[in-house]
């Protein structure tokens, strides 16, 4: 019962946010839904998670807000739901 309630605070999260997350509050987010970095050069970061097949690439730049159509790519990107 709290890891469906935990989950739907998320995309309650995500949905009220999808426009003005920071690129640090992204990355607090797909932590907490089971991504790990993976590898890191420079400033770009690859997240990824077991039993998910693809690399997320985010070019993390700290307290600069995410451009609405990065966030929404990186999130479908990574499965997580958002409206």
């Amino acid at each position: 019962m709290k890891s469906a309630q935990i989950y739907l605070e998320q995309l309650f999260y995500v949905k009220r946010n999808v426009r003005n997350m920071k690129f640090s509050e992204l990355v607090r987010l797909l932590e907490e839904n089971g991504f790990r970095t993976y590898k890191e050069k420079g400033s770009i970061r690859y997240y990824g998670k077991i039993g998910f097949d693809k690399l997320i690439r985010i070019d993390y730049h700290g307290a600069k807000e995410v451009p609405t159509g990065t966030c929404q790519a990186i999130l479908k990107a990574s499965g997580i739901k958002y409206k």
